[in-house]
């Protein structure tokens, strides 16, 4: 994506000065007639309500997000510091084509400052869709858990912040990760490999990259092993070779590819047919986020909560699921900005009209209002009750009245980018002036 779709390119947007609305509120701020995104889209699919496509904040500040803005602004005048971004949900996030677009988007906006690729996840391994954008190879044979079908209470897993483990029972193990499919291929200096906690009975060797190591640590109480490199790769291939007969089959939760660039390292988290619930179940998911602490985290799970008959939801346990979501996320930083994101229109079971997306959006804006939070309303951009419709009918989504196309993953991608960069814009214009 780039000058076709959003017009701010590397630099902010033009707005006019008599244009600019200032205030003393964030919920008070009026936002300028002007659009980021390219306007062939206005006239491409008027039903969407591009004029609502904003971070909303109801209240009157927001000290989370009022210091990311300041923390992205020093960012990019210094070049000094990565900052963390995530976003959960559930098949939309696992598929990572929406998200990748975001990724891509920031990880190229400024010169130099390419981020690092985050979290990642063997789903080739586990034999379910995985990111077009990544992949994993392996000549031996696993078996896999999900937090959603494999639920940990049944099959006893101790799931981390991806909700998969990939497990193979060979001596002689071997691994591979390489991107694919992208331009957007931050270099690899350093990798974080979730694994088996305890003492670790596996040794690893990186083949041709094995001279480049510079250190390697362990932490038995976290299952983590960090490996750095002198140097950087642009791929991944280790063997795990077994310590001794007795030894228990290698577990694996998830890589974290990284680097010591500047910029923004985005992470996509999702589990198809996933909603709150599943992540909370999740053991080792708050140790596991603490260990790289969010800046920014993004909840865009609400699809399956609410994909039920009117009369079986219950918008007081989606509240209590998400509050409870926030609270973990605040707990690895207090000070990260937490976007709430309204799920977007859907059919339960492709025939009714589903009203539980209003509720949870109901729910949402209190939850926004209680932490001084920001919402992010894809189900008023879309139009709202029945909008699925009218999406599919114009190629956007898809038959099942739930995913969406791939064109309409990239526009979601590109609305959400829009509506990042008019906060910034938005923060720029309130905290410069009266929000102290």
């Amino acid at each position: 994506m780039g000058q076709d779709t959003l017009s701010r390119g590397n630099s902010s947007p033009s707005v006019s000065k008599d244009t600019v609305q200032r205030c003393d509120s964030l919920s008070a701020y009026i936002f300028p007639d002007y659009e980021i995104i390219d306007t062939i889209y206005h006239a491409q699919y008027p039903f969407i309500q591009f004029p609502e496509n904003n971070y909303r904040f109801h209240t009157k500040d927001s000290p989370n997000f009022e210091l990311l803005a300041k923390k992205i602004d020093t960012m990019i005048r210094e070049k000094d510091r990565k900052l963390n971004f995530y976003h959960i949900g559930g098949s939309h996030l696992q598929a990572d084509i929406y998200t990748n677009v975001v990724r891509e988007y920031l990880q190229k906006c400024w010169a130099d400052l390419p981020g690092e690729r985050g979290w990642v996840f063997p789903f080739d391994l586990a034999g379910t869709n995985n990111p077009g954008n990544y992949e994993f190879k392996s000549p031996n044979n696993w078996h896999a858990y999900r937090c959603l079908p494999h639920r940990p209470s049944k099959y006893d897993v101790d799931y981390g912040m991806l909700g998969a483990v990939a497990m193979c029972p060979d001596s002689v193990i071997t691994v591979k990760f390489f991107y694919d499919r992208t331009d957007d291929r931050p270099p690899i200096q350093h990798i974080r490999i979730f694994h088996n906690k305890g003492e670790f009975p596996y040794w690893m060797n990186f083949g041709n990259e094995e001279i480049l190591i510079d250190h390697t640590t362990i932490d038995e109480e976290l299952g983590m092993s960090d490996i750095y490199f002198t140097d950087p790769i642009d791929s991944i291939d280790v063997q795990f070779q077994r310590l001794g007969a007795e030894a228990p089959e290698l577990e694996i939760y998830g890589f974290t590819i990284m680097n010591n660039e500047p910029g923004i390292s985005y992470t996509s988290i999702g589990i198809n047919g996933a909603g709150l619930y599943t992540y909370l179940d999740n053991i080792r998911f708050e140790e596991q986020l603490k260990s790289y602490p969010p800046d920014f985290f993004a909840f865009s799970v609400g699809t399956n909560d609410g994909n039920m008959p009117y009369a079986d939801f219950d918008p007081k346990i989606y509240k209590r699921n998400l509050e409870k979501m926030m609270q973990m996320v605040l707990r690895a930083n207090p000070d990260c900005a937490l976007l709430l994101t309204v799920p977007n229109d859907s059919y339960y079971r492709r025939r009714y009209l589903n009203k539980n997306i209003a509720r949870e959006r109901d729910v949402i804006i209190e939850l926004a209002e209680e932490y001084n939070m920001a919402v992010w309303d894809f189900y008023g951009i879309m139009g709202e009750l029945g909008s699925s419709r009218t999406w599919k009918n114009n190629q956007l989504m898809r038959s099942d009245l739930i995913h969406f196309t791939f064109e309409g993953y990239k526009l979601k991608g590109q609305l959400f980018i829009d509506a990042f960069l008019k906060y910034m814009e938005q923060m720029e214009t309130c905290t410069n002036d009266t929000i102290n």
